[in-house]
C-alpha cells in the first residue's frame, strides 16, 4: 500500500513539474506586470515571485482536485485573487511598466489584454459587473496611451500582448 501511495505521489509530483516547466514564464510575467516590479535587473522583482509561489503553492495543494480543469487557468485565477487581497491594503509605486495604473486597473489590464480572458470571465472571477472591468480596460489603455509618446505607447501595448 505504501508502494502505491509513493508512486501517486511521485507521478503528482512529475505532473506538477512538468507543468511549471511549462507554465512558470508566463505565469512569472504575469505577477512582474500585476505587482509593476521593474522585471530588470533579473531577480529584482521580489514581490512578483513571493506572489508566483503563493500561487503555485495553492495549485500543487489542489492539484488531485483539479479533474481536467486547466492548472493554467486555477494558477492565473489563485495569482489575481492573491493580488488582490494583498495590493489593495499596500499599493505603493514600483517603478514598473504597468505603475501608472492603480491596482484594480492594473488587474484588469492584465488579465484582459495580456491573459486574453473575456471581460464576462474577468467580471466573474473579480466578482465586478461587466460594465466596470470595461471601463477599467478602457481607462488603463487610455492612461498607458496618454502620457507616453506615440513609440512608447505602441511599445508597451505590444508588449502586453506577447509572450515571453
Amino acid at each position: 500500500m505504501r508502494e502505491r501511495q509513493a508512486g501517486l505521489q511521485r507521478r503528482r509530483a512529475q505532473e506538477f513539474e512538468a507543468f511549471v516547466a511549462g507554465a512558470a514564464g508566463r505565469l512569472l510575467h504575469t505577477a512582474t506586470l500585476l505587482t509593476a516590479e521593474p522585471s530588470q535587473p533579473p531577480g529584482g522583482n521580489h514581490r512578483a515571485l513571493r506572489l508566483l509561489t503563493a500561487a503555485l503553492a495553492r495549485t500543487y495543494a489542489g492539484w488531485d482536485r483539479l479533474h481536467g480543469e486547466d492548472p493554467y487557468d486555477r494558477t492565473r485565477q489563485e495569482l489575481a485573487a492573491r493580488f488582490a487581497r494583498q495590493t489593495w491594503r499596500h499599493h505603493r509605486p514600483r517603478g514598473g511598466l504597468l505603475d501608472p495604473l492603480t491596482p484594480q486597473e492594473r488587474l484588469v489590464l492584465v488579465l484582459r489584454l495580456y491573459e486574453g480572458v473575456a471581460e464576462e470571465q474577468t467580471a466573474a472571477l473579480l466578482g465586478l459587473p461587466v460594465d466596470r472591468v470595461r471601463a477599467l480596460c478602457n481607462r488603463s489603455v487610455a492612461t498607458m496611451t496618454g502620457n507616453r509618446r506615440p513609440t512608447a505607447r505602441r511599445r508597451t501595448l505590444r508588449l502586453l500582448r506577447t509572450a515571453p
